[in-house]
Formats: C-alpha cells, structure tokens, sequence
C-alpha cells in the first residue's frame, strides 16, 4: 500500500537556482503582496514526474534590508515559511521581494504575513 507522505523538505529541487528559472518568474508574473513582501508567482513548468511541483526564489536587495544579519533573518524565516506550507501551494514558481522597513518586524509578524500570502496564492489558483 502507498501512501502519499507529506514531506516538509526544502533541497535543491524546491529552489530557483540559475538566472534563467528566475528570467522565467520576472517575464509574466502574477503579482501577491503585503506591506512588507512582493511575490512574483507563474505557474511551474516542471515535468509531471519530478517529486516537487513548487519552487521559491528569494531576492532580498541590499538596498531594503542593510545589514547582512537582518537580511540572512529574514531569507530563513521565508524558507521555513515555505517549507511548511509547500504542500498545500499550488505547483508554481515564485520569487520573494521585500520592501523597506521589513527589519523592523520581529520573526512573528513576517510569519503572519506569509501565511496571509499564501492564503491569497491558494484561493487564487482554485477559482
């Protein structure tokens, strides 16, 4: 009997690696945002048969979030939020923007606003 197990990996294959994957996400995005975040999503053009359907890009500019320690903060909270919700996302390929003043928020408020976001994707993607 095979069941299908809920895997809250985040590898290689649930990332955007090469300029191209990213190029791919900038042409004809559809556009999700809070205060703090823009996501770019377009549907994910992976073959059926590859075990991820959905994968995340992160481009924190230096010029939003100065510090390395905020940015580096941040990219993980984003990347937990991710992978633990991958499985409920519709297969897409997304890239996650911030805005200014995200530094300011501590670790709580950011995950409430990716769980809002990703509500959003989910609703979207069903009707």
């Amino acid at each position: 009997m095979v069941t299908n197990k809920v895997t809250y990996e985040f590898n290689r294959e649930s990332r955007l690696l090469t300029p191209g994957h990213f190029q791919s996400v900038f042409k004809k995005p559809i556009r999700f945002g809070s205060s703090h975040f823009t996501i770019l999503v377009t549907p994910s053009n992976l073959p059926d048969d590859s075990c991820k359907n959905n994968r995340l890009g992160l481009a924190i500019a230096k010029k939003r979030v100065k510090l390395a320690v905020q940015r580096n903060r941040i990219k993980r909270i984003i990347r937990e939020s991710f992978r633990l919700n991958q499985h409920e996302l519709p297969p897409i390929d997304m890239v996650v923007m911030v805005k200014s003043g995200i530094d300011q928020l501590d670790n709580k408020e950011i995950n409430q606003q990716l769980s809002k976001i990703w509500r959003k994707i989910n609703q979207r993607h069903k009707s």
